[in-house]
């Protein structure tokens, strides 16, 4: 006797969810690229009670706990600040520099790097954490 099937069976892969997890994962790894940014440097900055954010793109100056300035995320040594920070504002019309210093290191140190912006003209902000 002879049994034959009615529907032959076809081997089918349910790929429409996969569609969707895609989609999802794209939309995850572009929100997370928009908030990361390559330009930090690991500080435990003072803390303030009110913050004010920037609308251009500063430069930032950052000294870690123990002494090494960057500019940027470019290290270099104190002797070269002042005409790294000259080279880095250029001719742009009202520059900024944040200044990014640890909170264990003394007023004068901050003092040193604020005497260099004012040789330069330059307006200096002070960055604190919220707390």
């Amino acid at each position: 006797m002879n049994i034959k099937r009615r529907r032959e069976f076809h081997d089918e892969d349910a790929m429409a969810s996969m569609n969707d997890i895609m989609f999802f994962l794209m939309l995850f790894f572009l929100i997370i690229s928009t908030m990361a940014n390559p330009n930090v440097i690991k500080l435990l900055l003072p803390k303030s009670n009110s913050t004010d954010k920037l609308s251009k793109q500063p430069i930032t100056v950052s000294v870690t706990s123990d002494k090494k300035y960057y500019i940027n995320t470019r290290e270099l040594p104190f002797e070269m600040l002042e005409q790294e920070l000259k080279a880095s504002v250029g001719n742009s019309e009202d520059p900024t520099v944040v200044l990014r210093v640890a909170e264990n290191l003394t007023v004068q140190d901050l003092v040193d790097i604020m005497s260099l912006g004012a040789k330069l003209k330059l307006k200096m902000v002070l960055s604190t954490e919220q707390g």
